[in-house]
């Protein structure tokens, strides 16, 4: 990209320090936007983060990353400093965190103590965006929806995942009277938990950064209010971190204790018996999300890197419907196991 052109950018956002000696692009992951990373002289470099195109919804994920973000800032969220935003082109001018993931960090198989470590300053991290902001969250600058509700659940949850991986990927038809009331029945549990906390809707380890070995998070410009456990179950129920990454049975039931017992001291309300009751439906509910996603990013958008993981989520969903409360979705205990075997 022309580095003239680049520095006319950050003239029009207003973020000039010193002469521009290096920009390089970055690619995202299932987002079209555009990343490019500009370095300066004697100065931290930065990320000119540039919307896929001008369409109003593309413009409004601009403007709510900047919104957000911002506000998360100042709520002491750990996410990115934003220096600069252009509402006309919707080009955030953002603090550059560098380019390690915690994904990154897992692939090299971290010791008990590190991994236990890196995910309680995430679980931490989470806490402070699903609380700290939520006072003053501004849910009018939300450029999805303001809520994770039912109707959302359905279409975009359970609804992506027939349509994207069991009809599109598989081949099936329309799906049955029985799987159809199922997914009517796991959403009205769902939705049934509070939903008045920040929600992040995909925080999980490849939203993770770890700049100085610190968790900071990124891609929140999807938050809206919602339940708390969705974003952790994200986080302990993550194809991109399973078993082989360190994520054991084991350790996702300590991560959890230690989830609420810092939730006890955070939320005046909070029912610890009643969020672990209604945690299983919000882990069902993401797993059937990110296998929509995974199927739709691979086979529709050509990301093949995300088709790699239909197999682990798919598997972590087989597993989740064995619990005790899975009885009750019997014909997606069928499909599951179906899609496991054929993907």
């Amino acid at each position: 990209m022309d580095l003239v052109w680049v520095e006319q950018l950050l003239d029009r956002v207003g973020y000039r320090h010193s002469p521009l000696t290096w920009a390089g692009c970055l690619s995202g992951d299932g987002s079209d936007r555009r990343f490019i990373r500009c370095r300066f002289t004697g100065d931290p470099s930065v990320l000119v983060v540039m919307p896929g195109g001008q369409s109003p919804r593309e413009l409004a994920e601009a403007r709510a990353a900047a919104a957000l973000g911002r506000h998360f800032w100042q709520a002491g969220v750990p996410v990115p400093a934003i220096y600069a935003f252009d509402p006309a082109s919707g080009v955030l001018v953002m603090e550059d965190l560098g380019d390690v993931l915690l994904y990154h960090r897992l692939q090299d198989k971290p010791a008990a103590d590190e991994l236990r470590a890196l995910y309680r300053q995430a679980i931490d991290a989470l806490l402070s965006l699903q609380v700290s902001a939520r006072p003053d969250f501004p849910a009018d600058q939300c450029w999805d929806t303001p809520l994770y509700d039912r109707q959302l659940m359905l279409s975009r949850e359970s609804g992506y995942f027939y349509q994207s991986l069991v009809r599109d990927v598989l081949g099936r038809e329309e799906m049955t009277r029985q799987l159809s009331a199922e997914f009517a029945r796991l959403a009205d549990r769902a939705a049934a938990e509070p939903a008045d906390f920040v929600l992040h809707r995909d925080y999980q380890c490849r939203n993770l950064m770890l700049p100085e070995g610190r968790v900071r998070i990124i891609d929140f410009q999807g938050a809206r209010l919602g339940p708390l456990g969705y974003d952790l179950a994200s986080l302990l129920y993550d194809p991109y971190a399973g078993p082989c990454a360190g994520l054991t049975p084991e350790l996702r039931e300590e991560l959890l204790e230690y989830y609420l017992e810092k939730a006890e001291k955070l939320v005046p309300t909070f029912d610890r018996a009643a969020f672990v009751r209604g945690w299983y439906f919000l882990a069902l509910q993401r797993n059937l999300q990110i296998l929509g996603a995974f199927a739709f990013l691979s086979h529709r958008r050509g990301k093949i890197f995300f088709g790699g993981f239909i197999q682990p989520a798919s598997k972590q969903l087989v597993a989740l419907l064995t619990a005790p409360p899975g009885r009750d979705f019997p014909a997606l205990r069928r499909l599951a196991r179906e899609v496991q075997q054929q993907t």
